[in-house]
């Protein structure tokens, strides 16, 4: 997430009243999660398992529950609960707009484009030319469509990230400032579920298409030219490369990688990154001809084991 302008560390550090390592003036640009963050912005650590990590990246100001060495060239803003402060910025920078009317009227809708009854399009959402969304679809708040996109019924753009912190009192949710980019002839079918970014986007491709009740997690990206079948479930901050193909209920573990032109059959488990070219199954996923032999070995052990009994 990019501020609508740059901000001075001191001005960080006064909306959630912290103190800082570096310049009052040191430019601070936006803010992101560790996985896409980039020179400019804010990331937060609240773990010393993770402060290496997020001291090297790409962030130019760590947000950090700790007082350390500051690296060069970076910035520390240092919290009591990074968790609680990353969640005041995004409420102050991406506030919750209650909606006006079923469709916004700072919402940009493009030439030929048909709204079915009963859908909702929250603020500032773009859409694009000859789009088709059917009717009980709700677009929430800045999500990005573009052309030849057809939406079919129930579906929902832009939920919440499934993301919680667990403390004594209970579940503590991040708040989700980000957005869902469908980019050029994609289909997203009934009953779908795209989460929107936390800080950043949830991005689709151009040529993708969904089946029924497919579930995207925030930060996610879906290549170009993908088929993906009903009931999968894919989980946050998953990359999925070009042209990949996932058959009914998959399942995609968090931050995995499947690479480009996989294919991966029904109902397997995605729990790793998985290589591009090849097909899979099972679950965890294994190289579909290799886990077709293990099951074939499998059936054979009762005749085996009546063998040795004699």
């Amino acid at each position: 997430m990019r501020f609508p302008s740059p901000y001075t560390l001191k001005q960080i550090a006064t909306i959630i009243n912290s103190e800082y390592l570096g310049d009052d003036d040191f430019p601070v640009l936006g803010m992101n999660e560790i996985h896409v963050v980039q020179e400019g912005e804010i990331v937060f650590v609240d773990h010393p398992k993770y402060y290496e990590k997020a001291l090297n990246s790409k962030a130019t100001v760590v947000l950090i529950n700790k007082k350390v060495e500051c690296p060069p060239g970076k910035a520390l803003l240092i919290s009591n609960d990074p968790f609680k402060d990353f969640n005041a910025l995004t409420q102050f920078f991406k506030p919750f707009e209650k909606a006006q009317s079923a469709i916004s009227s700072s919402a940009v809708i493009g030439k030929n484009t048909v709204i079915q009854p009963n859908c909702f399009i929250g603020n500032k959402v773009v859409i694009g030319d000859n789009c088709l969304i059917h009717s009980n679809v709700s677009i929430y708040d800045n999500c990005i469509l573009g052309n030849n996109i057809v939406i079919h019924a129930g579906t929902v753009l832009g939920s919440d990230a499934f993301y919680y912190k667990k403390r004594p009192e209970g579940f503590d949710k991040l708040l989700s400032g980000g957005r869902v980019v469908i980019q050029d002839n994609v289909d997203i079918g009934a009953l779908c579920t795209l989460d929107r970014g936390v800080t950043g986007d949830t991005l689709i491709k151009k040529g993708t298409k969904l089946d029924n009740q497919v579930h995207v997690g925030h930060d996610t990206v879906i290549g170009e030219n993908c088929l993906i079948a009903s009931q999968t479930g894919i989980a946050g901050c998953v990359v999925i490369e070009d042209e990949v193909t996932l058959w009914g209920q998959v399942g995609v573990t968090s931050a995995a990688t499947i690479g480009k032109k996989a294919v991966v059959l029904a109902q397997t488990g995605v729990s790793k990154s998985l290589e591009g070219g090849k097909n899979y199954f099972g679950s965890p996923a294994e190289e579909a001809r290799e886990r077709l032999k293990q099951l074939a070995y499998i059936k054979q052990i009762p005749a085996i084991l009546r063998k040795l009994d004699k």
